[in-house]
């Protein structure tokens, strides 16, 4: 699905070999035999500030967020993506914090970064299925957001893994991933 694409791939587990990192592994195989590129982006790597609503970022004069941290040098990487795919795990009923952290921080370029890219989304949880953990609510903000900023949804893997790295054998996951790619 990300054929010929640059992508953008945020992954929003704060474990370092969780249940995404293996499906992002599958993915970026994906991309690679399907002659697209990739940048990987481990979101617990990175300083990023919550977003304040100060709304320095909207209206005619705006040179986009006050805050300089490390979603400065993200920013540039969205403009330059085809294709954002974000990964995380569900917690509490939606994405991790840190994945969430992250989207807030697009209202800075919700306007003009987002419009018209292709949006993927790899999505573990603990629970039997996506309803009782609550994946389905981050998979609706998901949604949501797509309509929002005039992205196009084109492709979900969501999976049932409690353990970390027990993903790794799920073949019929694992290739979802891979397709997605």
């Amino acid at each position: 699905m990300m054929r010929n694409s640059n992508a953008l791939i945020v992954n929003g587990s704060p474990r370092k070999n969780g249940n995404c990192h293996y499906l992002i592994n599958s993915l970026i195989r994906g991309i690679g035999e399907n002659n697209g590129t990739y940048d990987l982006i481990n979101l617990r790597e990175l300083k990023i500030s919550p977003c304040d609503a100060c709304e320095s970022c909207t209206g005619n004069k705006s040179k986009g967020c006050i805050k300089h941290d490390d979603m400065t040098d993200l920013y540039i990487k969205i403009e330059k993506s085809d294709s954002i795919v974000f990964a995380s795990p569900t917690y509490w009923f939606n994405v991790s914090a840190q994945t969430k952290l992250f989207i807030d921080r697009l209202y800075a370029i919700y306007k003009s970064g987002l419009n018209e890219k292709n949006i993927g989304v790899i999505l573990t949880y603990g629970d039997k299925d996506v309803f009782s953990s609550g994946g389905v609510n981050a998979l609706r903000s998901f949604q949501d957001i797509c309509n929002y900023v005039n992205a196009r949804l084109v492709g979900i893997v969501h999976a049932s893994a409690n353990k970390a790295g027990e993903i790794k054998n799920n073949s019929a996951k694992l290739e979802e991933a891979y397709n997605l790619g």
